[in-house]
């Protein structure tokens, strides 16, 4: 767990164009920005001696926090169940089941199911532990002290102004990470009237695996700048060009997140700083999709 917790993070900034630039999660050991919260909370959870060699790690996840914990259980050794809407991508639930998890289906598109299956098999497992991702206010907390922080020392190195952060809402815990930390910076660093907006599918049920799943949880749009909503086949048409223009290949939310990035430097041209957002996961868990 130490070994993969030391290689979560410190992601390279990638320029999109002059006006938006994006924090590459694929770096991460499994490939998602997840890794960042389920190392995060687990660690604390193994520190206060909440996780023991007996336990059974699990949770609700449409799938890139499923694909984290997954890999965090075995390298601790320890069972794992994922609980999920049946109609996600199959890529990231066979990687899943290369690290020995077990997967039980929830009907499609009904996170609320899977969240309830989740909590039933925690009342019925008392070794169970989750990261209850979708309120843990430690997963806002990984990235108001860790995620912002990165972010705002790479926009420092340009030289720029940080002037927006465009970001899809799933579990809703980067986007308000970032946005406690632009609003009421405790560091005393030097934050420029940073925007913080967010992206929401537009249609429903929508295809944008990762975002937009159900309820805002941990975040509320009402305290967001401004909503952008994508259509599902815009997002995956801008990540399959994404793809063939750069070679980088990345998931349909980020191609949401690039759109919306794109659309909102458009419209405000007249604002100095950089937008900021991220390219979330890896597009080979959606092959079948594109």
């Amino acid at each position: 767990m130490k070994q993969l917790s030391s290689l979560c993070g410190k992601t390279p900034l990638i320029k999109i164009n002059d006006s938006v630039y994006a924090k590459l999660e694929t770096y991460n050991p499994t490939g998602s920005v997840k890794d960042r919260m389920v190392t995060y909370v687990l660690n604390k959870a193994i520190a206060s001696g909440d996780i023991g060699p007996s336990t059974i790690l699990c949770e609700a996840t449409s799938g890139n926090t499923g694909i984290a914990l997954a890999a965090a259980a075995a390298s601790l050794s320890l069972p794992c169940k994922i609980f999920m809407p049946s109609n996600m991508s199959e890529e990231r639930k066979q990687m899943m089941r290369v690290y020995g998890t077990t997967i039980i289906d929830a009907p499609e598109n009904d996170f609320d199911a899977a969240i309830e299956l989740r909590d039933e098999f925690l009342s019925a497992h008392s070794n169970a532990w989750t990261p209850n991702q979708f309120s843990n206010p430690d997963n806002i907390e990984c990235h108001r002290t860790i995620t912002a922080r990165e972010i705002s020392a790479d926009v420092d190195k340009l030289g720029q102004d940080w002037a927006a952060f465009i970001h899809g809402s799933g579990t809703g815990g980067t986007i308000e990470g970032i946005r406690q930390y632009t609003s009421n910076n405790p560091y005393g660093e030097n934050i420029n009237d940073t925007r913080v907006i967010m992206v929401v599918p537009d249609e429903s049920p929508h295809g944008i695996q990762g975002i937009g799943d159900g309820r805002d949880f941990l975040a509320n749009p009402d305290d967001m700048y401004k909503v952008i909503r994508i259509k599902t086949e815009d997002a995956i048409a801008r990540s399959r060009k994404f793809a063939k223009d750069t070679g980088i290949l990345v998931g349909i939310s980020s191609g949401a997140n690039i759109l919306a990035s794109e659309r909102w430097a458009q419209e405000n041209s007249h604002i100095d700083g950089i937008i900021v957002t991220m390219l979330c996961d890896r597009g080979e868990r959606y092959m079948s999709v594109y």
